[in-house]
């Protein structure tokens, strides 16, 4: 953990899981018919997760935070479980927070 891999294409595997997994569930919400009250944070967040992918390096307390404010925005949308699941993992591909962090 913490070091960082490269795939052929020069991006770390694990960034190129997590941007996969937020685009699944920005698709999946915005195919979501239901309107509930946090979805907009819901959105942002998840533009910020690609945004610290699209990085490269993430910080991986802030990737936690925005989990953190994501699953509690959709966590209660069993439609979404599936792909909040896969975020979460991706997530958790960069490890535990470093002391300091």
């Amino acid at each position: 953990m913490g070091q960082r891999r490269v795939t052929g294409e020069g991006m770390d595997p694990r960034v190129a899981e997590l941007r996969s997994a937020v685009s699944r569930l920005r698709r999946e919400l915005a195919a979501l018919r239901t309107d509930f009250a946090d979805r907009g944070i819901a959105e942002d967040e998840l533009a910020a997760l690609d945004a610290m992918a699209l990085s490269g390096d993430p910080e991986v307390r802030r990737l936690r935070r925005s989990l953190l404010l994501v699953a509690g925005c959709v966590g209660s949308v069993s439609a979404l479980a599936e792909a909040l699941a896969g975020v979460r993992r991706a997530v958790e591909l960069f490890g535990p927070p470093q002391p300091g962090q």
